[in-house]
Parts: structure tokens; sequence; C-alpha cells
């Protein structure tokens, strides 16, 4: 196993807590079914300093790094999947302004997330382009100080009021894609943004997601983030990263899941004897904990390399399938454990299932991820 300092398990213990006194099983199952956002504990959990732990200190945040906000991420979506996930993803984006942004901007966006006043989504998909960002048509136009915005956006996480959109757009139409797309901060009170959310999904529906549409929508200069032209690159920069951090989300269910169906074959007797003793539950339990184990080594080692500095070569794209993979093959595993009543709302499991599920979908689909693997252990062809 990774080997966790002492801060680190300060905070893991400290989130942990902070999960088992705070997430109520009948009131997460009720959000859920209204898809209803759990603010009140997203402002705690902020109070207390979860939300953006690797944030600057100078902007709210914890001064930490993403193992540490793995680990709280882990240990919220272990507890709970749908709340978890809620609280993990009310700032998905914000590591472009950790990473591009000046301090201007930073100054202006950071505090309010991490303080649990502001929501964060990207918007880098759209209809016509849901896994290759090359083909990206929603543009900005700059006019004198201020960038016009048109086009369309899809998926968008944290989609409506309260929220900052980190927003892809081609700047350049003559330019090839490397050169030609620039990302943007954009508010959602912005004037010509057009909200239309996206419904019930599969999972995670205490998240909102909406289609979003900018008619002339005005930003200013100043809301450009990083370079022009370096739209493409940030982006799959952010993927990168963000993968990691969507892995520690998975690693959270799966072993939520895991912890539920143990519980269940050790207290659950058929023919006189626990589920437990039998063999063809022992071979599915060893599966199941493997499946943890490797998810969970694979997503800190992730992070332990992306805190060090370290080029990650895809590993924090290769932990996020490995876990996203282990959640829902866990999840369906404990399911079946479960038998019947697995597939019941009130059994947990299967919300844990579908939750696993979209976030096996979240920033792009598997054979995309699994190219871009591809493509940087093959290189070049001559």
């Amino acid at each position: 196993m990774v080997d966790l300092n002492r801060s680190q398990k300060q905070i893991q213990k400290a989130a942990n807590d902070f999960a088992k006194g705070e997430f109520d099983k009948d009131q997460a199952l009720a959000m859920e079914n209204a898809n209803e956002f759990p603010d009140a504990i997203w402002k705690k959990a902020a109070d207390l300093g979860f939300i953006g732990v690797h944030f600057p200190e100078a902007y709210s945040g914890g001064g930490m790094g993403i193992l540490d906000a793995c680990l709280i991420s882990e240990a919220f979506c272990r507890k709970d999947s749908s709340i978890g996930t809620a609280l993990a993803l009310s700032a998905s984006g914000a590591e472009c302004l950790v990473r591009f942004g000046d301090a201007a901007t930073q100054a202006a966006f950071l505090p309010p997330i991490a303080e649990g006043r502001l929501r964060c989504g990207y918007g880098f998909f759209e209809s016509g382009c849901r896994s290759d960002l090359s083909g990206v048509q929603t543009v900005a136009v700059k006019n004198e100080n201020q960038w016009i915005i048109n086009g369309s956006k899809s998926h968008v996480l944290n989609g409506g009021d309260d929220s900052v959109y980190l927003i892809l757009c081609r700047t350049d139409p003559d330019a090839p894609p490397e050169k030609g797309l620039s990302l943007f901060v954009v508010e959602s009170d912005r004037e010509g943004i057009a909200v239309r959310e996206a419904g019930r999904k599969l999972g995670a529906n205490m998240v909102a997601t909406a289609d979003l549409t900018f008619t002339d929508v005005i930003i200013p200069a100043a809301n450009l983030l990083g370079k022009e032209g370096r739209g493409l690159a940030q982006a799959e920069a952010f993927f990168e990263e963000a993968g990691i951090l969507i892995a520690a989300q998975c690693v959270g269910t799966a072993a939520g899941a895991f912890d539920r169906a143990l519980a269940y074959v050790k207290e659950r007797e058929q023919f006189n004897r626990k589920l437990a003793v039998f063999e063809i539950t022992r071979q599915k339990i060893a599966e199941m904990a493997m499946k943890v184990t490797q998810a969970r080594l694979m997503t800190y080692e992730a992070a332990r390399r992306c805190d060090a500095g370290q080029g990650l070569e895809n590993f924090g794209t290769m932990a996020r399938i490995t876990a996203a993979r282990a959640a829902v093959a866990v999840a369906d595993e404990a399911i079946q454990l479960f038998g019947g009543y697995g597939y019941m709302k009130e059994s947990e499991v299967e919300r844990f299932y579908r939750d696993a599920k979209v976030a096996d979908l979240t920033l792009g689909g598997t054979i995309h991820l699994k190219n871009k693997i591809a493509a940087g252990v093959i290189g070049k062809l001559k």
C-alpha cells in the first residue's frame, strides 16, 4: 500500500468522521430521488476545508496536494456514492483555474468555490464532438477589450445558477486545433446564456447536468485563461489531473459497495449457514477485494506522481479507467450477492452501481481514453 504521512492520515480520518456524522442514508435516498444537490452538507464541508483542499492557501484552499483531495473524495464516496460525488464535483474544472489562472483570476474565483459559495463546471464537449475536442465549434471573437462567445456545450456539470464555467472555444478558425482553441472563464449570470437541464440520469443525480447555449455572450478580455491558442493543451492537461480525482471517487464507490456486500454475506444465512462460508461467495469476495486494492494503488500512485511534479504519461488516465471499471464490477457483484434485495433502492448498492456507471463516462468514453493511452505508448510511426 502507499504510505501516507501523518497529515494525510489525519485528513483521511477527518473526512471519514465528517461523512459518518453528516451523511444520512434516508436523506441521501430522498435527495437522489429529487435530483437535489446536498447544499447544506456542501457548505459544512467547505467550512471545514474539504472543498478545494488542493487550492493555494492564499485563495481559501488548504495548500495541499492531489493525493489529499483523493483521500477526501474516497472517504466521502465510500460512505455514500451520491453525496460524495456531488461534493467532489462541486469544484469540477477548478483545477484549470489553479493550473492556468493568473493571480487576479484565482483571487476572483477560487475563494468562493473553496468556501462553498460557488460551484464550477467545465464546458468542453459539444453534440458533434463528445470526445474529439478538435471538432469544437463554439467560437469566441475578440472585440477590443472583450470576447464575444457564440455556440453550445453539452453535458456541463453544475450547469445552472451560482456557477462558473470553463468554456473551450475556437478563437482562430484557420489554425489547427492545437493552436486554434482557447479556454475562457464564464460566469453563469452573463447575459445570453441559455440553460437546458438534461433531466434525470442513470446516476449522479445530485449533480446538475445541463446543455448551455451562448448567444453573443460578452466577457472581459481578462477572462481568457492562460494564453490564447493553448486551450487544447490545457484541456488535455486538465483531463489527466481530473482523471485522478474521478478515480478516487470510483475507489470510494467500489469500497463502499464492497463494505456493504461483505457485511451482508457475514450476516445473511442460507441453509442454516452464513453466506460467507460458501466457496462461491468467498471467491467473489476475494475478486472484489483485489479490484478495490488494485484501483486504490493505481490512484494513489498517480496522485503521488502528480504532486511530485513527475510526468504522468497517461498514468492518470490509466488510473481513471482502472478505478471506474473496478467500481462498476464491484458494485455489480455486490448486487448479485444481495440477491433480489440488491435491486431495491433501500439496499444502497444499486445506487452505488448507477453512480459508478456514470463515473465511468465522465471525462469522455473509455474508447477515446484508451486511444489516448495507445497513442502515447505507440508513439509516432515511421
